[in-house]
């Protein structure tokens, strides 16, 4: 790390010598007269790491933001890779959000692309990133990048790179990328052209719509009433599209948040799962008459959130966790007798492993994300707890937030019709598979060292039981496992206890791939002898999560 001011100032000062935009410029030009070593240091301590979630971070001047410079830096590295590989003359498509500067880093990376000799095309405007994602398909493209922060504060902005599979990056891509990456010395080393790439027209944009209808049963009810917000991002016009193609009634979109806004204006962060984000969406749904679902996209529309009615609560409504819409997306493809492997993640609930054996389907559990997810072979569906789910791989191997609403939305219209709800479908699986129940331990951290301190508390010392349950096998992933690559993180099984009405626990501890958090993910089992046990078992659930929740912020010093 450069602490030397005199150092600091010179690394500066060749940075904003060849910063090609104007106002990253004046932003460190100020820090440099202003000799605010603090915050130079800050930016100039390193190099904002490419690794499997691509880059993400603040945006602002220096090495260690997201800028124009560093997006040129990363777009030449991702050129040389695909050069390397022998798909120096192929096409990459390009994405975009619609959060400060995503139009600018789109036009650089096409820029780079064709004065590297490869074929650019560009998304026609700001759209969800799983059209990008069905676009490299769609198009035959070797790679493509979606220039987004998903859900992330409004200061950050992210590059995320998918190879021609139409998958995001894994090891050892992103690695080889990275290497490439630090082999630009100079941006004048990097030719960007004026011109030459092809922005596309609405086509490719048709043909993803033309493709979400795969997802529904020909001539299924349709009779959903929908409250629906895009979270101030650009998933509003697609997702109307689609619900317009399959014949569901217009949703009623929440106006406040309805137009693309990088501020995001009426949400401190702007995802579904952070308090408070669905407060609008509630108001709306409460203020309009006979709806049966809420649903939300987050910012770039890959994740879908969904509340139902919950009659008697100060908000009307509740947001079903992520692991309880992938449980019933589950539940409703097998009843659709779906065929291919049901795939979830190691920090998602272990209920689709009960659904999918039960219907005889194959199962495989992978490392966090959809860059794992999407390579599972025979894949047919695949979700992840921070309301993520792919329904439909053979168009869009990645998380999808529009196609994801349309299957909750026919669901929820199909149970409409025999006069039941997404809540009496929960209940069904609770008691032919037991009470799945989860919760999160998630602390947002300033300095990242706290996070490494709580993982190397619990490697050593790590914890023998929680909430009075034993501690039966704790696995270190960073060691890896024979079906699982390292990675950091943590996985604690836990006993039963039938004094506590307890069939089984687990807890899974990581930092978190794309923010500043360290993760806990609990989930506990609770068996279910017929309907009128329910109330009693989600009530034991609770009393021991928040247990295990206490028990683990201790035993990790958190």
């Amino acid at each position: 790390m450069a602490t030397d001011p005199a150092e600091l100032t010179h690394r500066a000062q060749a940075w904003l010598a060849e910063d090609p935009d104007p106002e990253t410029r004046d932003e460190l030009a100020k820090l440099i007269a202003a000799e605010d070593t603090d915050e130079l240091t800050a930016r100039f301590a390193g190099t904002l790491q490419f690794g499997t979630a691509g880059l993400r971070g603040e945006l602002g001047a220096g090495p260690m933001r997201m800028n124009r410079s560093v997006v040129i830096r990363a777009a030449a590295g991702l050129a040389a890779y695909l050069k390397a590989q022998g798909d120096g003359s192929g096409l990459v498509v390009i994405g975009y959000d619609a959060r400060h500067k995503s139009a600018d880093f789109a036009r650089d990376t096409a820029a780079v692309m064709v004065g590297a000799g490869l074929r650019a095309a560009v998304l026609p405007r700001p759209l969800p990133t799983p059209v990008l994602a069905f676009a490299i398909r769609h198009l035959g493209a070797v790679a493509g990048v979606e220039v987004t922060a998903s859900h992330n504060p409004p200061r950050d902005n992210g590059y995320k790179v998918y190879l021609g599979d139409g998958s995001q990056i894994v090891p050892p891509a992103d690695g080889e990328i990275a290497a490439e990456i630090d082999a630009v010395r100079s941006l004048a080393d990097v030719p960007r052209p004026e011109a030459g790439w092809e922005t596309l027209d609405e086509a490719v944009l048709d043909a993803y719509l033309a493709r979400t209808d795969a997802v529904l049963t020909p001539g299924s009810p349709r009779d959903t009433k929908v409250v629906y917000t895009p979270m101030h991002g650009v998933g509003r016009d697609t997702l109307v599209a689609a619900f317009a193609r399959a014949g569901f009634p217009a949703p009623t979109v929440v106006a406040e948040q309805a137009e693309p806004d990088p501020d995001f204006p009426t949400v401190a962060f702007p995802n579904p799962e952070e308090p408070g984000a669905m407060d609008l969406a509630f108001a709306t749904a409460r203020d309009t008459a006979g709806v049966d679902i809420v649903i939300a996209n987050d910012p770039d529309a890959d994740r879908c959130a969904v509340a139902v009615p919950a009659p008697g609560t100060p908000d009307g409504w509740r947001m079903l966790r992520g692991d309880e819409v992938g449980a019933l997306l589950a539940a409703h493809l097998v009843r659709k007798r779906a065929a291919g492997t049901f795939a979830t993640t190691i920090v998602s609930s272990q209920l689709m492993s009960r659904i999918a054996a039960a219907a005889s389907l194959p199962y495989e559990e992978t490392l966090t994300g959809f860059k794992w997810l999407a390579r599972v072979d025979g894949l047919r569906y695949a979700f992840e707890e921070a309301l993520g789910y792919c329904v439909d791989p053979a168009g869009v191997r990645d998380k999808d937030g529009i196609t994801a609403a349309l299957l909750i939305t026919e669901l929820a219209a199909e149970l409409k019709q025999s006069g039941r709800t997404l809540g009496d479908l929960l209940d069904d699986l609770a008691l032919e598979h037991g009470l799945h129940a989860t919760d999160q331990l998630s602390v947002r951290v300033e300095d990242l060292s706290l996070i490494a301190d709580a993982m190397r508390r619990l490697r050593e010392q790590p914890p023998t039981a929680l909430a009075g349950l034993t501690v039966t096998r704790a696995d270190d992933l960073a060691r890896g496992t024979e079906t699982l690559p390292p990675t950091d993180g943590l996985r604690y099984y836990l006993s039963g206890s039938p004094a506590a009405g307890i069939e089984a626990a687990r807890v899974v501890v990581r930092p978190s791939g794309t923010e500043p958090k360290l993760k806990c993910y609990l989930e506990v089992v609770v068996p279910v002898s017929a309907p009128q046990a329910l109330p009693e078992a989600r009530t034991k659930a609770a009393t021991a999560l928040e247990s295990i929740k206490r028990d683990l912020a201790e035993a990790a010093g958190i």
